[in-house]
């Protein structure tokens, strides 16, 4: 009796050790979970995540975009300031019908006849060429511009003197000089310049009396120093100059602004262009 009590306690022991192992070993078995393993590893470092994607999407630089500003137009009465820099106003004066259609029919044909034309010819770099229109010059001073002299013409025409005076008494300016200047055609005309001579002294006047046919005076602002002489996005304008137009151009408008009478493609009859000015004698008595 006491021999099965001992064998039962030694199988009870066994079978408490067995189901010890089988509950060990069920605690260690894995366990259904819907959710993932947890990865002690860093996120950085698991080979298992896909790369994160990263788009880069090119973007162009904006640049300030520089457009050629169109041409204005002036052809209304009225005084004008182009520009206002140190240098000074820039003013323009038109006055179209200065002179009546009646009378500028009459002085034109006159001028044609009376006034003693000449083409000058111009040297650039060994080549010769002639002025594309022809010109005369009135005054006690001779006129140097483009390297070439226009001698002293101190017999001024009775029609030129009255039409200086008649100009005077409207402005109040005193001229004592004139460049007459003849578009034959459409053919004709004068390249971008100023008037900047130095005997026409500091922020000339010019008065500019036009008769004939209709031409264009085109002006154009001078660049900046940091365009290197580029003109290309240079402020332009365009001007018509009818029979008897008066157009005074005032202050820095020399120093600050250039002008022409360009070539047209259409048929033009002639134009004659009176310039009055003021010039002094070079200190030095050199004309250049």
């Amino acid at each position: 009796m006491a021999e099965r009590r001992q064998r039962a306690r030694v199988q009870g022991g066994w079978a408490g050790t067995g189901a010890s192992k089988a509950r060990s070993a069920a605690s260690k078995a894995p366990v259904a979970s819907n959710l993932a393993p947890a990865d002690p590893r860093p996120a950085w470092v698991r080979k298992d995540q896909p790369p994160t994607q990263k788009q880069f999407v090119f973007e162009k630089p904006s640049e300030v975009e520089r457009r050629v500003p169109e041409a204005g137009v002036i052809d209304k009465p009225g005084v004008y300031e182009l520009s206002k820099v140190p240098t000074g106003i820039s003013r323009i004066h038109l006055i179209p019908g200065f002179i009546d259609s009646e009378q500028a029919d009459w002085m034109f044909e006159q001028l044609l006849q009376d006034i003693p034309w000449g083409q000058r010819t111009h040297v650039r770099q060994d080549v010769s060429f002639e002025e594309p229109r022809l010109t005369s010059w009135y005054g006690e001073l001779p006129y140097t511009y483009s390297r070439i002299t226009m001698q002293p013409n101190p017999n001024w025409h009775p029609l030129l003197t009255m039409l200086k005076e008649r100009i005077e008494k409207f402005t109040g300016y005193t001229f004592n000089s004139l460049l007459c200047n003849l578009y034959r055609n459409e053919k004709d005309s004068v390249d971008w310049h100023s008037d900047d001579e130095p005997s026409l002294g500091t922020n000339p006047v010019i008065a500019s009396l036009s008769f004939g046919a209709t031409r264009t005076f085109e002006m154009r602002k001078k660049p900046s120093p940091e365009e290197n002489g580029d003109y290309t996005y240079v402020e332009r304008l365009k001007i018509p100059l009818g029979h008897g137009t008066l157009l005074m151009m005032e202050g820095a408008t020399q120093e600050d602004w250039q002008h022409r009478v360009p070539k047209e493609y259409h048929s033009r009859d002639a134009r004659i262009n009176l310039t009055f000015r003021i010039i002094y004698p070079e200190p030095d008595g050199v004309w250049k």
